[in-house]
């Protein structure tokens, strides 16, 4: 082959690659642009290539990936910060109203030398100092819960029992807001491995949330299936409200001294065991049910 032959073939290449490589650098160009205007203004739109380059494509590809990932981090970032803010404002609020209870009385208590109003005042004081108690132990309890990555320990659990037991420890306080619950208790042996310790635990809050939040009714059910539900008519719910009764700090009632973790933790429980707890609204009544 003749010398400028292979001199034409070369230079040829030469403009072929240096224009190829030219383009290239454009999208690149161009791509970092995009890049750019995206993270500074969080836009939907995807970033995009013109040229025809495999490679290019897919590291466009990759890079829209990876930001679709990064921009749900952020809006969980954001909607857990919003989140966050609204719990310190309810945890200040229900922490700071019987603190300002017990300062009132306290100071009430320094004006008067009459042994009957002291010793009220004294019962009220106790009354708000375990309210607070109460709030701090259930903030204590949720976040062990939350940052515990430990392995669940599991063991054979007799549900009837433990339904039992926790019946039988909240019936004073069902009591002392009038309310009979009507027990249904399956005769056939209930076992579930689970830690029971947390199952325990779930059946407490579901009852708090009764004494709490019932319109003086309660119906217990453990089937032979292992299903347990807690029905209560709860007229001043909604069905929206239902949807967002496990919400993190969420309560029906910021009035209530309550810190809305009760389902919540009792929620996180039962998934922790392979369970689930589930509620629905059907005419006036609150239906909770776990499934363990």
């Amino acid at each position: 082959m003749p010398e400028w032959v292979i001199l034409i073939v070369f230079a040829a290449a030469a403009v072929f690659f240096a224009v190829r490589c030219r383009l290239i650098q454009n999208d690149l160009h161009d791509l970092t642009n995009q890049l750019k205007e995206k993270l500074s203004s969080d836009t939907n739109i995807s970033l995009r290539t013109a040229g025809r380059d495999k490679q290019l494509r897919q590291i466009a590809g990759e890079l829209n990936t990876q930001l679709d990932l990064l921009r749900q981090q952020q809006i969980q970032y954001q909607h857990g910060n919003t989140e966050l803010k609204n719990a310190v404002t309810n945890i200040s609020h229900d922490l700071r109203t019987p603190l300002t209870a017990v300062c009132g009385y306290l100071y009430m208590i320094g004006k008067t030398d009459d042994l009957s109003q002291i010793r009220e005042y004294l019962e009220v004081i106790e009354e708000r100092t375990e309210t607070m108690k109460q709030l701090t132990e259930e903030l204590f309890r949720y976040s062990v819960i939350v940052s515990d990555e430990n392995t669940v320990q599991t063991e054979d659990v007799l549900i009837n029992k433990a339904l039992e037991d926790s019946i039988m420890a909240h019936y004073g306080a069902l009591s002392a807001k009038g309310i009979v619950p009507e027990v249904e208790i399956t005769a056939q042996t209930v076992i579930r491995r689970g830690n029971n310790a947390d199952i325990m635990r779930i059946f407490a809050n579901l009852l708090n949330n009764a004494v709490k939040y019932s319109n003086g009714d309660l119906a217990i059910t453990l089937s032979d299936s292992g299903t347990v539900t807690f029905s209560n008519t709860a007229k001043e719910l909604s069905a929206v409200e239902v949807e967002q009764l496990f919400d993190r700090f969420y309560t029906v009632d910021a009035a209530r001294n309550a810190t809305g973790l009760g389902l919540s933790i009792a929620r996180t429980l039962a998934e922790r065991m392979g369970g689930t707890v589930t509620a629905e609204y059907c005419e006036d009544r609150l239906i909770i049910t776990v499934q363990l």
